[in-house]
């Protein structure tokens, strides 16, 4: 799962925009601008989820679910290596 905050932060890592997003993981802006909008955890369909945490991927961004993998145990985002 990714939040809202995560999603925000790997844009900001990555130096892009919500179009630039919205056009490397083929969702449309809107349904960007709601993921951003949302509290906490990014509710949607599967099929968007898979979309969105691939195109981030690819662009360079891993995710860090909360657990032990995390200094602070929670969750963050990193530019990958």
């Amino acid at each position: 799962m990714i939040s809202a905050a995560q999603l925000k932060a790997a844009r900001a890592l990555l130096g892009i925009d919500q179009r630039q997003l919205a056009e490397a993981s083929g969702l449309s802006l809107p349904t960007i601008q709601r993921m951003e909008a949302s509290d906490g955890t990014i509710r949607g369909n599967v099929d968007s989820l898979v979309k969105l945490t691939e195109a981030l991927s690819t662009l360079g961004v891993e995710l860090i679910a909360a657990g032990a993998a995390s200094p602070s145990g929670g969750r963050g985002v990193r530019l990958k290596t």
